[in-house]
């Protein structure tokens, strides 16, 4: 089985080419594809680590493009299935110069949310060293919550390292309360909570770094929280008592925010697979984070190796 694996749904997305046009007025798109999960699984393979994705496409032309586009990012298909009774989900994203761009979502009923917790009791978790889980997979179905619990319960049970990104998707919960329950339940399973600031306002009631860190460490598992904090980079706190902020990297020009953090979440976890220490562990998610906001796609920026020693080189820092 590869180093990492993730659970998600897939996107088809149609990436406006008409720049600051509403998706209501836009006329030109371009097919990508996108998914936070698989952002995390790309980024995770161009930095020389073997991954797996876990997933349900439609038996469709949109379900053909995404398991041709994942392999063609040399990122494993074994537990991507297809369901011939359901569509694959897709997205319209509009085009913006800056900030975070108007998107519209076809997913209810997608052949992911079809996901049963059979395929899990299928999967050869030998040799899986880390399991990188989000909040949007449960979101999208009462069938997928169901499966992405029963994932869970294995990698616990496996003692697998887990990082969990809440990954907030309003929308797709039926009420915020729901949301705010079940992802702090799944986040306690969690060997490494990763919230953004904004989502601590949600989750906990605060937008406080250390609150936030204190909140996550009643977890039963949990032994390190990493808040993301925006352009000042992200505060660390373990079970242990050690905090610190590790300081982001100042970029001349935010072409697009998606992605930044599920890089940044592929930057912790590739530096902790080449044995890194967590403090270095960040400086490499903040550094993926800042160069997938200088590019237009949902994971375009990720780097591989040659490309982030030569962003270290040019930032004048060393991991």
């Amino acid at each position: 089985m590869s180093e990492v694996i993730t659970i998600g749904e897939p996107l088809v997305i149609f990436a406006s080419k008409d720049s600051n046009a509403s998706l209501t007025d836009a006329v030109n798109f371009q097919k990508l594809m996108g998914g936070a999960e698989l952002n995390v699984a790309i980024g995770v393979r161009r930095l020389g680590h073997s991954v797996e994705y876990i997933s349900q496409v439609g038996q469709d032309p949109f379900g053909d493009y995404v398991v041709k586009t994942i392999l063609s990012h040399n990122v494993g298909t074994k537990y991507v299935s297809k369901d011939p009774n359901s569509f694959t989900g897709h997205q319209l994203k509009q085009l913006v110069t800056k900030g975070d761009p108007a998107t519209f979502n076809y997913r209810k009923g997608s052949a992911a949310s079809h996901l049963t917790s059979d395929v899990i009791n299928k999967i050869d978790l030998e040799g899986v060293k880390v399991a990188h889980m989000s909040g949007i997979f449960p979101a999208i179905s009462d069938t997928a919550e169901a499966t992405f619990k029963t994932l869970l319960k294995r990698l616990v049970d496996k003692d697998i390292l887990i990082t969990f990104d809440p990954n907030l998707r309003p929308p797709l919960w039926s009420s915020k309360e729901k949301m705010v329950k079940t992802i702090n339940e799944m986040a306690s399973s969690a060997d490494i909570v990763l919230p953004g600031i904004n989502e601590g306002k949600i989750l906990v009631g605060s937008d406080d770094p250390e609150t936030i860190a204190d909140f996550y460490l009643k977890g039963e598992r949990t032994k390190t929280v990493i808040v993301k904090i925006g352009s000042e980079g992200a505060y660390v706190k373990t079970r242990d008592g050690d905090s610190y902020t590790v300081g982001g990297f100042k970029v001349d020009k935010i072409v697009d925010t998606v992605g930044a953090g599920d890089g940044f979440a592929l930057g912790v976890i590739t530096a902790l697979l080449d044995g890194k220490d967590m403090k270095a562990a960040v400086k490499r998610g903040n550094a993926v984070g800042a160069l997938q906001i200088q590019t237009p796609g949902d994971n375009d920026g990720y780097p591989d190796k040659k490309g982030l020693e030569e962003f270290y080189q040019k930032e004048q820092v060393s991991e």
